[in-house]
């Protein structure tokens, strides 16, 4: 039996009984930080999860020899992930840039604008000199002479088009001719012969004539161009724009509800895409040993670049931790290591931003989408390594001229480059016929750029969260200044007021008035009316 105390005639527990109750309450409360642990971060164990499920599922499914077509069946669930993000990119980013261009004002909206494009323009240079000194100081295309595409059985891949013609190109998409068909056609240059006359002899001669035609995959930048320019346009038209601005306003927060849906599949969906993309590959050891310096100058590029170089400007502009900023976006960076697309990250990204980091909702649903389409870091280290490994492997020696136009076309580039798996493959090409150098070796990226695309994306979606919060902690500050400014406005107002009513009270009881009425003995009274 418990021995008990007792104070006052009434019997007190003893010690022993007081500290199990305290181990009990201590337990239980750990058991509910536990449970509150789990419950906010149940969606980023589970995605994480899904990629390391991912691997072990494909290393032992790889060994049971599937078909190409039982392939394709392993894969269905992944496939039906990325379907199903990329069915909500175009309401998400539609939507989300009308409504967050409109509900900024017209000053807001070209400094944050003017930001933006600077903060974008600025890392993805930084990125590029990052991947040209990288690439000089490894060496990848040194010694590797006699690799090609034959020596990997790899398809040749060709790409004729002229630099001018990239370029052209990408302001033709800024402005679509047909805004239903940009939705899922963009447009590119195509070349025909055309008979121009005979020479001497009777040959016919021919030229190569630029053609506009199109192409499957969704023109982001023309509808991001369109849907920027039309919510500032609702925006000033006042009160009859309102109603058009709740429309989308509405819109887009039905569509965050259905990506906060699709995102409790995405672990599901990861797991499949991450094994079946290990199914596929054929000689991995073959090509680490062949382009190993490559791979490790692309990924190296990346750590530096996602680690040091972005944390360090979110950290001079807002005096904040960058790493505990990033700490909420685990989620999407694992969406984007699995699907390989900055578009399909978005709707996740957007999410994670505003829920874990406190971003305000028009400062992310302006700029995410914007970066999601024109800031592509990553990618410009990649094609910077890939157009000196290329030169390396011809033997080619840069001239500073040269690496000066990798540089600018790899920056440019970058910004038309499509958020989608291998569409950094597509750049390298522009930037390859900008320095003279042969298309033909394309194919050596392409067979690893499953490997780095995986890298690229994290580091390209990275850049764009960390141009959100800096933009949040601007947009702040200013927010602050003008409250201040309202403040200290207010309070002169409240002195001047004062100050008027001071003055009149002493007009009112001036000494040498009461003096001049008592020497003359009437009052004031009397000298008004005789006034």
């Amino acid at each position: 039996m418990e021995k008990k105390s007792e104070i006052n005639g009434h019997a007190m527990p003893s010690s022993a009984s007081t500290d199990r109750i305290l181990e009990k309450s201590a337990q239980k409360s750990c058991r509910e930080k536990l449970l509150e642990f789990l419950r906010k971060n149940l969606l980023v164990i589970m995605t994480v999860s899904g990629v390391l499920v991912g691997v072990g599922l494909g290393m032992m499914v790889r060994n049971m020899d599937l078909t190409k077509a039982q392939m394709t069946y392993f894969a269905f669930p992944g496939e039906m992930l990325l379907r199903m993000l990329k069915m909500i990119i175009l309401p998400l980013v539609v939507c989300s840039l009308v409504s967050g261009a409109a509900s900024l004002d017209t000053r807001s909206l070209g400094k944050l604008g003017g930001i933006a494009v600077t903060y974008f323009l600025v890392t993805t240079l930084i990125a590029s000199c990052i991947g040209v000194a990288l690439a000089f100081i490894i060496k990848p295309g040194v010694g590797a002479g006699g690799l090609n595409t034959n020596s990997l059985r790899l398809e040749s891949v060709s790409n004729n088009k002229e630099t001018a013609d990239s370029f052209l190109d990408l302001a033709r998409n800024l402005f679509p001719s047909n805004l239903v068909a940009a939705a899922f056609r963009s447009h590119v240059t195509d070349y025909k012969m055309v008979a121009v006359g005979n020479d001497t002899n009777g040959t016919i001669l021919y030229q190569k004539v630029p053609v506009g035609t199109e192409t499957d995959g969704m023109n982001i930048l023309g509808l991001v161009l369109f849907a920027m320019v039309f919510g500032v346009a609702l925006r000033k038209l006042g009160d009859e724009g309102e109603e058009l601005i709740r429309f989308f306003n509405a819109f887009n927060e039905a569509t965050m509800v259905l990506v906060s849906w699709i995102m409790w599949y995405i672990p599901f969906g990861i797991m499949f895409l991450v094994g079946s993309k290990i199914v596929e590959m054929e000689d991995v050891v073959l090509l680490v040993t062949s382009l190993g310096k490559y791979i490790f100058a692309s990924i190296l590029g990346h750590i530096i670049h996602g680690g040091i170089v972005l944390p360090l400007i979110y950290f001079g502009f807002t005096r904040k931790n960058p790493f505990s900023f990033l700490s909420g976006l685990i989620t999407p960076f694992t969406t984007a290591f699995a699907t390989c697309s900055s578009s399909a990250t978005l709707p996740s990204m957007i999410k994670c931003v505003e829920e874990n980091n406190g971003v305000d909702k028009r400062i992310s649903r302006f700029i995410l989408p914007i970066g999601a389409t024109v800031n592509m870091d990553g990618a410009a280290i990649f094609q910077c390594i890939a157009a000196v490994f290329i030169a390396q492997l011809n033997n080619t020696e840069l001239n500073a001229g040269q690496i000066f136009t990798i540089l600018v076309t790899a920056t440019a580039s970058s910004v038309g480059a499509a958020g989608i798996p291998a569409g950094g493959i597509i750049t390298i090409a522009i930037i390859l016929e900008a320095i003279g150098l042969p298309t033909n070796d394309l194919s050596l990226m392409l067979a690893v750029d499953w490997i780095v695309d995986r890298t690229t994306t994290v580091v390209n979606v990275e850049g764009d969260a960390l141009g959100a919060g800096i933009l949040h902690h601007i947009n702040q500050q200013e927010m602050k200044k003008q409250q201040e400014q309202q403040q200290q406005e207010g309070e002169l107002a409240e002195v001047r007021v004062e100050a008027v009513a001071n003055a009149q009270a002493e007009e009112e009881t001036s000494p040498l008035v009461t003096h001049q009425t008592k020497a003359l003995g009437a009052t004031p009274e009397a000298i008004e009316s005789v006034l």
